[in-house]
């Protein structure tokens, strides 16, 4: 008996990518707990250990799914809906910004100190989350749905296959 959906495989790419942005907007929230918890207790064991998990996912999961999308899954939709250029081109837009964001909390989860204001680090965690939140509604309403729409089976599994390959699992 499975108490859990077991969650989408490379055979579902798009599945993975939508379940992929839950578990970023997951992150995001620990972030914003973890700056919380620095204002609260300071640096504890709890906050490294919170730290060195947002720092894991965002540099690994969370690069590897923006390569999924404006690597594989952004050019598909190009070449099967042109309409979608203007949209397309605002995420790709949205990825840069993330990455802006990124760069300025990334250095301070690879080594938290007490020299990091908490303060600080809740403005910036906020508006990751807000950022990633915004552009998340935007891929889920329009570029999945557009996605399970106009692309063939054949595209669908190279899509998850590029997926799989990214990050080192052979299908």
């Amino acid at each position: 008996m499975q108490l859990f959906p077991a969650a989408p495989g490379f055979d579902d790419p798009l599945g993975m990518l939508q379940a992929c942005h839950t578990r970023i907007l997951r992150q995001c929230d620990s972030l914003i707990l973890l700056a919380r918890h620095l204002a609260d207790r300071g640096v504890t064991g709890e906050a490294h250990e919170t730290a060195r998990q947002v720092h894991r996912y965002f540099t690994t999961a969370g690069r590897h799914h923006h390569e999924d999308e404006e690597v594989d899954l952004f050019p598909l939709l190009l070449g099967a809906s042109p309409g979608l250029a203007d949209v397309i081109a605002a995420l790709q837009h949205d990825h840069r910004g993330m990455e802006q964001l990124w760069s300025q909390i990334e250095p301070l989860l690879a080594g938290i100190t007490p020299a990091v204001d908490p303060e600080m680090l809740t403005r910036r965690a906020l508006e990751f989350r807000a950022t990633y939140a915004a552009h998340i509604e935007h891929e889920n309403t329009k570029i999945l749905p557009e996605a399970r729409s106009v692309l063939s089976s054949h595209q669908i599994s190279d899509l998850g296959a590029n997926m799989a390959r990214r990050r080192g699992v052979r299908l």
